[in-house]
């Protein structure tokens, strides 16, 4: 029988040097929280394996620095990070933005799911993100916060399901990766 995962074939003295608790993993303030390294499409690599910075969980920032650090994390072809950053400002933002931010972060994990193989699920959730962004547009009588494109977004996410449905998996999440504001 394979090992199911990388920690399953190591001895439990291995194990303990990776994880000294051997129990599950604890943030400083001891909630769980997976510390195994992430690649760009937020997959877990084996305990001590190089992976890419992840974004902080439990950021609280202003609208215009979570639609600047998801660019930023989009461009650079890591979606599933992206997600992470738009799930902090559904959880601590205004409550009138948070299907706003939920939809965003729905497009990322979309995304995500497309650049990784999962060509249903990735359009299916790139759809119920446009979906979510739409309808807070439509009902939010105010501009998207931090110069966000909820337009362009909601555009972005329809064409980029139409296209993982008819070509199958996204070679490169930074190619189509969308322009949250507007070109000025």
């Amino acid at each position: 029988m394979e090992p199911r995962d990388d920690r399953s074939a190591e001895s439990g003295e291995e194990r303990a040097a990776v994880r000294p608790d051997r129990g599950r993993d604890r943030d400083a303030e001891g909630k769980a929280r997976n510390a195994r390294p992430r690649d760009g499409l937020g997959r877990p690599l084996p305990y001590g394996a190089p992976g890419v910075p992840r974004a902080p969980e439990g950021v609280v920032r202003t609208a215009g620095a979570s639609v600047d650090e998801a660019q930023e994390l989009l461009r650079a072809g890591r979606p599933f990070h992206a997600h992470e950053v738009f799930e902090d400002a559904w959880k601590s933002g205004p409550a009138e933005q948070r299907a706003l931010w939920r939809g965003l972060a729905q497009t990322a994990v979309g995304l995500t799911h497309a650049a990784r193989g999962n060509t249903t699920g990735g359009a299916r959730l790139l759809r119920r993100g446009a979906d979510e962004v739409e309808r807070w547009a439509g009902s939010a009588g105010a501009p998207a916060p931090g110069g966000l494109d909820a337009g362009g977004v909601v555009a972005w996410a329809r064409a980029l399901a139409e296209r993982v449905d008819a070509e199958g998996q996204v070679a490169d999440a930074a190619a189509v990766a969308p322009e949250l504001r507007a070109r000025r």
